[in-house]
């Protein structure tokens, strides 16, 4: 198995404060979608990050060796949505969690 850290940055560091309508459809689509890849059992954790200098999103993702991150990522749909949002993705050598943790 490898992990990742993806970091889902918004268009604008004042996003949660003056989020669109729009956007918030945006949000809603990309909240499903992500909850449909944790239903896979590939996504330990995501969701918002309150950053006094910026919000962003936040994923743990948990995939086979051979799976791209970027099959997840490149089909998000904000990312699809070509809104201004974009990815920083990070590898994480190891992960603890209980769920996880050999005995």
């Amino acid at each position: 198995m490898r992990y990742y850290f993806c970091k889902l940055l918004p268009p604008r560091p004042t996003f949660m404060a003056d989020i669109t309508p729009a956007e918030t459809a945006l949000m809603q689509e990309h909240g499903r979608y992500w909850r449909g890849v944790m239903s896979q059992g590939k996504v330990v954790a995501f969701g918002p990050v309150a950053d006094p200098k910026g919000a962003f999103g936040v994923a743990i993702v948990r995939l086979q060796d051979d799976t791209d991150i970027t099959s997840l990522t490149d089909h998000d749909p904000v990312i699809l949505a070509n809104a201004g949002f974009r990815f920083e993705i990070l590898a994480m050598p190891q992960l603890v969690h209980p769920e996880f943790a050999a005995g």
